[in-house]
């Protein structure tokens, strides 16, 4: 089942962006890693910037979480992380379908990690296409708020 989780919901959505997260230590630069990946105050920031969580729960048990922010004229995706233990078993294709019908209209952008080859290639299954590196370059600094390292070494997606 997918509902909307709120800013006192953060713990849970950390447990499950940080124990997803562990996929990107040693494949993203060294120095773009920390741990936790994701703090609780960068989580309230999010927030606070407009990002709206939803979960994926499975038993009472959040398993995945996906987000959303309205920047300018698009739809950033955010957060988008799936338990470990529970990948590659519908959670996150459900939240990004639900995502979808509920965007239908609107321009949707991902931005990834661009050795991340595994989220890369799950959102082209959606009708997700890469950007060449110097428009991923134009559009990340135009919506996101992110370290140049990280612009560097990422890659943004758009539906089409």
């Amino acid at each position: 089942m997918i509902s909307e989780y709120i800013k006192s919901d953060i713990l849970k959505i950390l447990d499950v962006i940080n124990d997803a997260a562990l996929k990107y230590k040693g494949i993203i630069p060294n120095d773009c890693w920390h741990e936790p990946y994701m703090s609780e105050q960068e989580l309230i920031d999010e927030f606070s910037d407009g990002v709206r969580m939803h979960g994926y729960h499975q038993n009472n048990k959040l398993i995945g979480v996906i987000g959303v922010q309205k920047v300018k004229d698009v739809i950033l995706i955010r957060h988008a992380y799936t338990l470990s233990s529970y990948q590659n078993r519908g959670a996150g294709s459900a939240l990004i379908e639900y995502l979808l019908k509920k965007n239908k209209n609107s321009r949707l952008l991902v931005g990834t990690w661009k050795n991340a080859t595994w989220a890369i290639q799950f959102y082209q299954k959606f009708g997700f296409i890469p950007h060449a590196k110097e428009e991923t370059t134009l559009l990340l600094k135009k919506y996101w708020k992110i370290p140049a390292k990280q612009i560097e070494n990422s890659v943004v997606l758009e539906r089409c």
